[in-house]
């Protein structure tokens, strides 16, 4: 078990999602960064459907209740174990009543937390991602006692390491094709589209990422039709929005553009204030 003592600013436990369910209204959800969580699972040679925990601006004190390894990757938030630093994508032993805390933000984001096999909270449509009406828990919460694996120290087993790319963190460039509605809009609009640095407002969640920079909207309603992470919606205001993987599963907004997946794994570690633009493939 890990009991939580400071869960932090949005603390939740995620793995690959909830694929399949559309039809039934159900989010895919899952963890917003995968790269990021791939490689903390890869660390420790799970499977990447393992469930990780995703921390998200830091501030969250965790303590283990028994042996095992863990992996951390994604942002920088000066992670520590009893007051020691640990590094970023490598194998670290974790012993019984250790305590991990995240502190400073140093880059970033979210950061994921693996464990040896994976966190082993309830199954719910065949994953372990929280989301707010389907799991029974939305966030982690102080005094939560998280179920794990115990694994036991051999001091024989070297501390793997990964090496990041340092673009996933530092590029602006979100890569993206047309979206089923990208022919609606005029040679003028395609063009600011193509040349325009968004910035990221202050309206940015696992839902989607709304952009400050207006685009004129003159595009006729459409009948609402199906999206999924990584649209772009042109709403009536003339804002953009990235759909992210907590997002709804139908809307009524132009679907302009589609980000892939590598960009939405980029975009899940900027922040307010942060600027990106659009790469065609």
């Amino acid at each position: 078990m890990i009991k939580v003592l400071k869960p932090g600013f949005y603390t939740s436990i995620q793995d690959r999602g909830r694929i399949g369910y559309a039809s039934m209204g159900v989010p895919v959800s899952g963890v917003m960064d995968s790269y990021s969580a791939d490689l903390a699972n890869s660390v420790l040679n799970n499977s990447f459907e393992d469930a990780v925990i995703e921390i998200t601006f830091g501030g969250c004190i965790l303590k283990f209740l028994t042996d095992t390894f863990i992996s951390i990757s994604g942002g920088d938030f000066s992670a520590k174990i009893n007051n020691k630093p640990v590094l970023l994508n490598s194998r670290i032993k974790i012993y019984k009543n250790d305590e991990l805390l995240f502190g400073t933000i140093n880059f970033g984001t979210r950061c994921y937390l693996a464990v040896k096999d994976g966190f082993l909270t309830e199954k719910v449509l065949k994953s372990r991602s929280f989301y707010n009406g389907i799991t029974s828990n939305f966030l982690i919460k102080k005094n939560d006692l998280l179920p794990i694996s115990t694994h036991y120290i051999d001091l024989n087993l070297s501390n793997t390491a990964i090496k990041i790319l340092k673009s996933h963190f530092k590029s602006q460039e979100m890569k993206c094709f047309e979206g089923p509605e990208f022919d609606l809009l005029d040679e003028v609009q395609k063009e600011q589209i193509k040349k325009q640095v968004f910035t990221i407002s202050n309206s940015n969640n696992r839902m989607g990422y709304q952009l400050n920079e207006t685009i004129e909207n003159r595009l006729p309603q459409i009948l609402t039709s199906a999206v999924l992470p990584g649209t772009v919606q042109l709403t009536p205001s003339g804002k953009l929005i990235v759909l992210m993987r907590d997002c709804q599963v139908t809307g009524g907004y132009p679907r302009i553009l589609q980000i892939c997946e590598e960009s939405i794994n980029r975009l899940a570690q900027k922040s307010t204030g942060d600027k990106l633009q659009f790469k065609f493939n």
